[in-house]
């Protein structure tokens, strides 16, 4: 009989319930999916969807976010302003709802045109107040065109009581200016990319055709920087922009007239409209899907609609020209894919987004009528633009059968990198996960035994698998092909990557050419203690990469996992610092509650849930991803340290060696 676990007393008493801004602040991730720095950007978009869902009504032309130093937001449209004042219904100010009660807000009557807005982004009455409660202190300044309504915020607690003026007739105006800085009690990085920024908001000027967005960055010397974003014809302006001159055909515009429909029978009618551009090429594909101006990282409706509707369209009419060989089969939308540069762009008054990310929608009324208008649209394409069409044909055929043929070539040819499914139990302490989607398995690479013990307690053993390398790699860079394929440790490395060798000039033996469609992660991490060994071994890692697969680093998919230099133990709560300003900023913040501080141990010694924490969760690790923004200077330095130009070894050496005498083993 197993004994009972010792545990507190669990009764009636022991239920508790989150209140106020503890139902954010504590648990951050449950509305913005992370309380790590995707959760951050999340709550900024927040309130640019609020400004965006403004300006698609009519009000107002430009949106201006800025971002100070201190990583600390502004936000200001030319809006209607949000209404403030007092709501006689629920006998308070609407400032109580909208920023400090969640599921509250204007949009709940957008389906049977009683709202505030027709087509909108934001639907829940969760993301004004979820950024409220979640930021270190939190402004509000309403233009109505003669009054300013302004509110504080202080750590999701509202500050004195609403001020309300007069405006002057020189400042009189609309709009709303949102001003705050996201709490590191609540997330564990609000340092926002500027790429993050740049991104979101030329995302949303593609999706809103006209609508001018202007971002001011604040650099280091408080001088600020300007970018504009602007697409006046919106996604076709767009799909132009990235085929850029070597597209086959001319974008084309599809505009969905407004429908109707209801996602089940017993469930409510909604509206539906949507816009599609796309064009043929042979050198980009690109892929994006949108809805009530949100980008759909992971597609849903209008992904099954493009897919579904473009194989039919396209297989139907090949078959009908008699364009396949004899018993050929059937086009799949991989063949479609690899030669189209599309973007859809769909709004409805009832959406069911599958999280409150909104980075997909599951409507089976927008998947079905969507589907439905690309047929159409395809149909009338092919009769009425055959040339066009023809280059699409031709296209989709060519990839196809250069798809079957690079396949059949790898299974026939003889390998010395053979990459077959039993690859777990032929490279010694390899540990697989259970997945078997490239677009979610992370490979890591650690350094020994003891953080391989380590990561695999402390992993998702669903999506992430483990590598160890035995001491130190060979130097890639510096021996030859057929010293590199001798190494034990480099084949068994190239063998779980699986996606065979990028090889320049003759090589004596048959391998594996490389083919990117074969790679089996969606992520290789490069986990090292964060010592010098580590670093060695990090450096002789990126050197093989460099060497043998530099596609993976052009393609963002060699990261490095950073380890957090300091523990910091502060009431029963850790803290974990990745350099020497975050120490200091954590050591500020606690100002004078007692605390201990030590180095972090080397990542054979951290227990599965600090790890997990600190090295392995998606939503808390820190990633460094490997790029190559300047191919020539990488291959220099790397030519300097690790290769054959002795000349500039010595040089490097005499120049920088006093910085690392006290360190020399000598």
């Amino acid at each position: 009989m197993t004994k009972k676990k010792e545990t507190a007393q669990y009764n009636d008493q022991s239920i508790e319930k989150l209140e106020g801004a503890d139902r954010v602040r504590l648990r951050p991730a449950v509305i913005f999916g992370s309380d790590g720095l995707e959760g951050c950007e999340h709550a900024f978009f927040e309130i640019l969807s609020n400004s965006v869902d403004e300006a698609r009504e009519g009000y107002g032309s430009t949106i201006t976010v800025t971002v100070y130093r201190d990583h600390s937001i502004e936000v200001d449209d030319r809006g209607r302003g949000i209404p403030m004042g007092y709501n006689e219904k629920y006998n308070c100010y609407n400032w109580e709802l909208i920023y400090c009660e969640l599921y509250a807000g204007g949009k709940y009557k957008n389906n049977s045109g009683m709202g505030g807005y027709e087509f909108s982004l934001g639907l829940n009455g969760l993301g004004a107040c979820a950024t409220q409660y979640a930021s270190e202190f939190f402004e509000v300044h309403s233009f109505d065109g003669k009054h300013l309504s302004h509110m504080s915020f202080r750590k999701g607690n509202p500050v004195g009581e609403l001020e309300v003026r007069e405006l002057e007739k020189g400042e009189r105006r609309t709009g709303t200016v949102t001003y705050w800085r996201p709490d590191l009690e609540v997330f564990t990085d609000i340092a926002i990319p500027r790429e993050y920024y740049e991104d979101t908001l030329e995302k949303q000027a593609v999706v809103n055709a006209g609508l001018r967005f202007i971002l001011r960055y604040e650099d280091a010397n408080g001088a600020f920087e300007e970018k504009e974003f602007l697409y006046p014809n919106g996604i076709s302006d767009y799909v132009a922009r990235l085929a850029g001159d070597t597209a086959l055909t001319q974008p084309v515009l599809w505009k969905m007239p407004e429908t109707r429909g209801r996602d089940r029978a017993d469930k409510e009618e909604y509206r539906l409209i949507a816009e599609v551009s796309f064009c043929v090429s042979n050198t980009v594909n690109v892929l994006e899907y949108y809805h009530n101006s949100s980008f759909l990282e992971h597609g849903g409706s209008p992904e099954r609609a493009v897919k579904t509707a473009f194989v039919y369209a396209i297989d139907r009419k090949l078959k009908a020209l008699g364009k396949y060989n004899k018993n050929e089969s059937k086009i799949t939308f991989a063949d479609v894919q690899d030669c189209l540069v599309l973007v859809t762009n769909s709004f409805s008054t009832q959406t069911s987004y599958a999280n409150q990310t909104k980075k997909a929608i599951t409507n089976s009324f927008i998947a079905e009528a969507m589907t439905d208008f690309l047929k159409e649209q395809l149909e009338i394409y092919f009769l009425e633009n055959a040339m066009e069409a023809d280059k699409l044909l031709t296209q989709v055929l060519v990839n196809k059968r250069s798809r079957e043929t690079a396949e059949s070539t790898r299974l026939n040819i003889k390998k010395k990198l053979a990459t077959t499914n039993d690859v777990a139990s032929r490279v010694e302490k390899f540990v697989s996960c259970r997945s078997r989607d490239p677009l979610r398995r992370e490979l890591y690479i650690v350094e020994g035994d003891s953080a391989m013990t380590s990561c695999k307690l402390g992993r998702d053993a669903e999506f992430q698998a483990i590598i160890p390398v035995r001491g130190k790699t060979l130097n890639c860079l510096k021996s030859t092909y057929d010293k590199i394929f001798k190494n034990d440790i480099i084949v068994d490395l190239l063998r779980v990557i699986g996606c065979g060798v990028e090889i320049k000039g003759k090589v004596k033996g048959d391998f594996v050419p490389f083919d990117l469609a074969s790679l089996r992660w969606s992520k290789i991490i490069i986990c090292t203690d964060a010592d010098e060994d580590g670093f060695q071994i990090r450096t002789l890692l990126l050197t093989m990469f460099y060497r043998l697969l530099p596609s993976l680093i052009l393609e963002g998919k060699v990261y490095i996992a950073e380890s957090p230099l300091y523990e910091i133990t502060a009431k029963d709560k850790i803290y974990f610092a990745y350099n020497e300003p975050e120490k200091e900023q954590i050591l500020q913040q606690l100002g004078d509650v007692k605390y201990t501080l030590q180095r972090s141990k080397g990542l054979g010694e951290n227990e599965p849930d600090m790890m997990w924490q600190t090295t392995m969760n998606p939503a808390t690790r820190r990633l460094i991803r490997v790029s190559e923004a300047d191919a020539k200077a990488t291959e220099e330095i790397f030519d300097t340290l690790l290769g054959d130009n002795l000349p500039a070894r010595k040089e490097f050496i005499a120049r920088f060696a006093a910085m690392y005498a006290e360190k020399a083993d000598v």
